[in-house]
């Protein structure tokens, strides 16, 4: 792309970014804490102020609270659809679009949708709603949030199936937290206000383990700090002279712990506000018809992770890896490569050909950071 074209792509994202609507989403540790609460007192006050704010989608869980928040605020009706015999409803995208409202609450960010939606994801209906211009306010729990997965599964011993890119979170506006103590929200469930009666033990037993809680609530805080953090290094990296970083990820088709790799890169590109890279190199042994079909598929979930995640994947062939990860970490003006430990098999192949230390020299010498990911 020419100089001349490069500017004029310049502008014309920057009419798009103009003409989005404006994004903001409460976040909290867990269920429970008042994220659907707040969004429908916000509603209520912007109702009061003469905006023409709408409900898209609200999930009240059949919480008497929230419910009564409910009444009098205008709804969108729901699109029905049928599925394995039954009428099910979901967000009614283009209602939405056609009436469009100043602003419109659609909750349960990291919902899946329907089989024979528009979108498979409802963050994916809200972007459709932003690019068309309509203000959203949504919400999601941290554990929801792709790149905590791992810490997640290791708080909770629960892998999170419905799970938002992090890039979502960084097109966010504005971001809150809705914050409570863990004993307020222990006391809160047993109270009835989270789940059922018969649900209460349960979840106590489990998911709302007083510790479980503190290290989720810890995680939403950070995430929330880091949020602001990132914002403000977007805004100062835009004056000149600032160095971006950029992160290159490497990976390969025996790595089993990728996903940890893809995902521990991705916060820290997110934390700098930087670009970021996943790097494949196919060696001669790895060509398609070399390796097996388990680790293609592998292979290829790991890609898309990395681009659902907002990272650019770079497949090369080259016999010797080493060399590949300078000649790509050179060419793309990379300031991180980050590996997995030596475990990890990309690890094994550097060992193996006694190229490690001078993988290690030869980043030193043009002045790159390398960092080894557990």
């Amino acid at each position: 792309m020419s100089e001349r074209e490069n500017n004029v792509q310049q502008f014309l994202d920057l009419i798009k970014k103009s003409r989005r609507g404006k994004f903001k989403i409460y976040i909290g540790m867990s269920a429970g804490v008042g994220k659907t609460y707040r969004m429908l007192q916000e509603a209520k006050a912007l109702l009061n102020n003469g905006i023409d704010v709408k409900i898209g989608y609200i999930e009240t869980h059949n919480r008497k609270e929230t419910a009564a928040l409910l009444e009098g605020l205008p709804v969108i009706p729901r699109r029905s659809l049928f599925y394995k015999g039954k009428e099910l409803q979901e967000l009614d995208i283009q209602a939405v679009i056609n009436l469009r409202p100043e602003v419109v609450i659609i909750d349960e960010l990291a919902h899946t949708n329907i089989e024979g939606s528009k979108n498979e994801k409802r963050w994916q209906d809200v972007l459709e709603i932003l690019d068309a211009g309509i203000n959203v306010i949504s919400a999601v729990n941290i554990q929801h949030i792709e790149s905590l997965n791992n810490e997640i599964k290791n708080i909770t011993g629960v892998e999170v199936a419905e799970r938002i890119p992090d890039k979502v979170l960084s097109l966010a506006d504005e971001v809150v937290n809705i914050d409570l103590t863990v004993a307020e929200l222990i006391a809160r469930l047993r109270e009835g206000k989270i789940y059922s009666e018969d649900k209460i033990q349960t979840a106590l037993a489990n998911f709302f383990k007083g510790e479980h809680i503190l290290q989720l609530r810890e995680l939403a805080l950070k995430e929330v700090a880091d949020q602001v953090v990132r914002q403000v290094e977007t805004i100062t990296q835009k004056s000149p002279g600032i160095k971006r970083e950029k992160f290159l990820a490497c990976i390969d088709s025996n790595e089993t712990k990728a996903r940890n790799v893809i995902r521990k890169t991705a916060r820290l590109a997110g934390y700098y506000s930087g670009e970021w890279f996943v790097l494949y190199v196919q060696t001669p042994k790895e060509g398609v018809n070399k390796i097996a079909l388990d680790k293609q598929r592998m292979l290829i979930n790991n890609f898309k992770l990395a681009t659902e995640l907002g990272g650019t994947v770079i497949r090369v062939q080259n016999k010797n890896v080493a060399t590949a990860i300078i000649e790509q970490a050179k060419k793309m003006k990379i300031t991180t490569v980050c590996i997995g430990k030596p475990r990890i098999s990309l690890m094994g192949v550097i060992f193996s050909t006694n190229l490690f230390n001078g993988l290690l020299r030869r980043l030193s010498m043009v002045d790159i950071d390398l960092v080894i990911l557990t």
